[in-house]
């Protein structure tokens, strides 16, 4: 018999709800993860294009890397395993493609640092966490935030990549463009597919992750180099 989810309760989901929301200063919403260059290049050019773009990078990039490696820094802040977060937090910067896309894990994962340092209370992990080198990466740094609720992981997950969607949606608006209503189906299909992205990157083991999307590596690199640009990736 299936265990019934324990129910998230209401301060917990409310600061998984902050987490998520594009009002949190950290910059995501400065980053379109090479969506502006695959605009620029002809690939993405329409609702049609921008929502399936945007799937299979949920699924092929999020989930196998930055989901997975939220989920596993989770548990290790709750056990305070320093060398497991460590580890974790060089693989993030090792694998990223792109100086760009380097840039921005770290940027965001250095804003959330002091975001936590000025919320009241202590906790003697978010030192731990300013002080990896070369700097905190933002999938391990929103582990430990969602770990501070309180709420499941399953939970923290959804919330972390609820984030990245609306980013990206709000990137796309601006990029393809698109309209407001266009927007909000995308997001839509995203909603739809983030359960199972989710279910999957929690179930990878470390030997399972990947940080693999050729694609998604040219065109970042071709969009440090863009002549005309929005986003900083």
């Amino acid at each position: 018999m299936r265990r019934r989810p324990e129910p998230v309760g209401a301060s917990a989901l409310l600061q998984l709800m902050w987490l998520a929301s594009p009002a949190l200063p950290v910059g995501g919403f400065s980053y379109s993860e090479g969506l502006e260059a695959a605009v620029e290049a002809g690939c993405v050019a329409s609702e049609a294009d921008a929502t399936s773009w945007l799937r299979d990078q949920l699924h092929l990039s999020l989930a196998r890397s930055d989901l997975a490696v939220c989920a596993k820094a989770f548990k290790a802040w709750q056990r305070e395993d320093t060398a497991h977060i460590t580890e974790l937090n060089d693989w993030i910067t090792r694998t990223r493609e792109t100086a760009e896309l380097r840039q921005q894990t770290q940027q965001m994962g250095r804003s959330l640092v002091e975001w936590l340092r000025n919320r009241a209370g202590t906790d003697a992990r978010v030192a731990t966490l300013k002080a990896l080198s070369p700097a905190p990466t933002w999938p391990v740094a929103f582990a430990l935030a969602s770990a501070q609720t309180g709420a499941p992981l399953r939970e923290a997950l959804l919330s972390f990549g609820f984030g990245w969607a609306e980013n990206m949606v709000q990137a796309a608006l601006k990029a393809v463009p698109l309209g407001q209503s266009a927007g909000q189906r995308v997001l839509a299909a995203l909603v739809e597919e983030l359960p199972n992205a989710v279910d999957r990157a929690a179930g990878l083991m470390d030997s399972e992750r990947q940080a693999f999307t050729p694609m998604l590596a040219i065109l970042s690199a071709q969009h440090e180099a863009q002549y005309s640009r929005l986003f900083r990736s």
